[in-house]
């Protein structure tokens, strides 16, 4: 290297800052990037069919954590090690809010359904109609569709639109109205607690099913399904159709 090729020592000082510079760019992007996850949003993918036809399998969706405040499953480094319950800055969700919780069974597993009854409610299912209170939901009838069962073979489905108390619509499948799960004893949602029902109703486990779900108690909310931001088929086709849609 010749003279005029030597770095001088301001020149190496400036390229130390830069690389100085960028590093602190970088860390302060990764914190802000770790505090939004943790505090803010969470990305969550639907593994199965029990949401149909509202969430499909293959969707991407952003969790709002603070819509319910904080709770001790909403840290995703310290589950399970916050000794206190209740949450911090926190809403109670509202019937019909699409929620990921913790399983009470199992709480180191996610689930995604919708809050159909609220603390002191009671809850019941005859013939495939839901009732709240003792009182029958609404739900009218779209026509059948012939549709995909898990296994990719063809389903007969009757899709209803159901009208929650409160009036909140959502499109739900009945695959049949005598099913093990379409005629249930009456439920009573514990205060703290929420009833939760997937809109693929012949399809869900969920608060119908008491060995594993049950009523879900509020600290275990993870927090609610608000929009998509990404959907793959089968065969990984994008379905372009359905990013940044929100979940109603």
């Amino acid at each position: 290297m010749t003279e005029d090729q030597t770095p001088t020592v301001q020149e190496k000082s400036g390229w130390v800052a830069s690389l100085i510079s960028n590093a602190k760019t970088i860390g302060w992007a990764l914190v802000f990037a770790f505090v939004i996850r943790t505090l803010v949003f969470e990305p969550f993918n639907i593994p199965s069919g029990s949401m149909k036809p509202t969430l499909l399998v293959g969707d991407y969706l952003f969790v709002s954590k603070m819509s319910y405040g904080l709770g001790k499953y909403s840290f995703p480094l310290l589950t399970g090690t916050l000794d206190y319950d209740g949450r911090i800055l926190g809403e109670e969700p509202e019937r019909g809010d699409v929620v990921v919780f913790r399983l009470p069974s199992d709480p180191t597993v996610d689930y995604i359904k919708r809050v159909v009854a609220l603390p002191g409610e009671t809850v019941q299912v005859r013939a495939g109609v839901l009732y709240i209170n003792g009182e029958p939901v609404k739900r009218e009838s779209r026509g059948e569709r012939l549709v995909e069962d898990s296994r990719g073979f063809p389903l007969r489905v009757t899709e209803y639109l159901e009208t929650l108390p409160g009036g909140r619509e959502h499109l739900i499948w009945e695959v049949t109205d005598s099913g093990p799960l379409d005629n249930t004893p009456v439920f009573t949602v514990p205060e703290g607690h929420y009833f939760f029902m997937g809109d693929n109703r012949d399809n869900s486990q969920d608060s119908r099913v008491t060995r594993s779900v049950g009523p879900v108690p509020y600290e275990n909310l993870i927090g609610r399904a608000d929009r998509l931001f990404f959907s793959v088929g089968d065969g990984m086709d994008i379905r372009f159709s359905r990013i940044g849609q929100a979940i109603e």
